[in-house]
């Protein structure tokens, strides 16, 4: 078995995520997100869709990249 990085469960069907030349270890989906999504800067959600990213900064979408300064980002509809 499998020890979860976030919970610590020790899972028979926990999985891994390759990313960015690491390898993480999780027993569910609501971990993996709490460890590998990025936060908007803005709001502080974490991103689990599209989200946008502006001068290497990660926000939620469009409203919150301009509640920061940044200028001429749109959502896509």
């Amino acid at each position: 078995m499998a020890k979860c990085e976030v919970c610590g469960n020790d899972y028979g069907m926990a999985f891994e995520v390759h990313a960015q030349g690491a390898v993480h270890v999780f027993d569910c989906f609501s971990c993996a997100i709490h460890r590998m999504a990025p936060v908007c800067e803005n709001c502080k959600v974490s991103i689990i869709g599209q989200g946008v990213e502006a001068d290497g900064m990660f926000y939620c979408g469009a409203h919150c990249a301009r509640e920061q300064g940044k200028a001429g980002i749109v959502d896509r509809v």
